[in-house]
């Protein structure tokens, strides 16, 4: 039995010290590789690991392309699809990139690519195996703003004020300012299951007292959407007239034409009684009678008004 030396200590701190950065960087390279992104609509590659040289073919490979390892996706051999192809997918018979088109959000997961290399009919190698994430999203909409007063009076004005957006994918954060201060939304999201769009909608409490500005944004991914919203308020206060009761209506009313009334009665009573100028004397026997008559001056209609100054009597002769 022969015995080699072992290797000095700082050789093997080194040897150690690259093994471990040669493992970082392998591993790096393969988390690079191992998520794909894409948006709802789009198409999308899922790279396998393992490229057919020109000098062969497809009949030469076994390839697999499997979704959360017992889903197959895609599957041939010899040259020949040995499955019944998923909708929407194909796959390059070159680099062996598995395409989905359009892609939707259920399609979202962790992929393998398996190749084997046939060397007889019955000798088989793997010369390839790796697992692919695919990751899709959806755009959200643009936020809408919307406002609810709820109390409004001179001094201030009490409103709700909702942010929402829907259709997006992953669960999205909601953001905002107002007046250029960051402000918490009391956030709410609704999905049917964890691979379903989201509704979002934040809601804020505000008392305004001045002209306001609200911004509201969404993120998620790291894309954001925002919107904004500029509230003014107002400092008339309008006190609201209160209408007359019914009885003050009437009342007024009766007052009104009563007054109309009694000036057309005065009016037309004037019409027909004109100032008469009257010219009197004492009857020739008005000593032992005691009456005076008055008669009307020239122009003026006849008539004759006998006076009692005994009885003081009045009366009117017309001629």
């Amino acid at each position: 039995m022969v015995c080699l030396p072992a290797a000095p200590l700082a050789l093997r701190r080194q040897l150690g010290l690259w093994l471990l950065v040669g493992l970082c960087l392998s591993a790096g390279y393969a988390l690079e590789k191992k998520v794909i992104k894409g948006k709802v609509g789009e198409k999308v590659g899922l790279p396998c690991c393992y490229e057919i040289p020109s000098s062969e073919s497809l009949q030469n490979y076994r390839v697999y392309w499997q979704k959360n390892t017992t889903d197959v996706v895609l599957a041939y051999a010899e040259g020949k699809m040995i499955s019944t192809p998923k909708n929407r997918t194909e796959m390059n018979e070159t680099n062996l990139t598995l395409w989905i088109s359009p892609v939707k959000i259920l399609d979202s997961g962790p992929y393998q690519c398996i190749v084997q290399h046939l060397r007889t009919s019955q000798n088989s190698v793997v010369v390839c195996e790796e697992a692919v994430t695919l990751f899709v999203t959806a755009d959200f909409t643009e936020p809408n703003i919307t406002t609810e007063v709820s109390a409004d009076s001179c001094e201030l004005t009490e409103m709700v004020v909702r942010c929402s957006s829907h259709g997006g994918f992953p669960k999205p954060k909601i953001s905002g300012t107002l007046n250029n201060v960051s402000v918490v939304w009391n956030a709410s999201w609704v999905s049917k299951s964890s691979l379903s769009p989201y509704n979002v909608t934040g809601t804020l409490w505000l008392n305004v007292t001045e002209d306001i500005s609200i911004t509201c944004s969404i993120e998620n991914d790291g894309f954001s959407k925002s919107t904004s919203l500029f509230l003014k308020k107002t400092n008339e206060c309008v006190v609201p007239t209160v209408p007359p009761s019914y009885n003050v209506i009437t009342a007024s009313t009766l007052i009104i034409i009563s007054f109309i009334l009694a000036i057309t009665l005065t009016a037309r009573y004037l019409q027909r009684h004109e100032a008469v100028e009257w010219s009197c004397y004492n009857e020739i026997a008005g000593i032992l009678t005691g009456r005076t008559l008055c008669v009307p001056a020239t122009g003026q209609k006849k008539s004759v008004v006998a006076i009692d100054t005994r009885v003081q009597e009045f009366g009117i002769i017309w001629l």
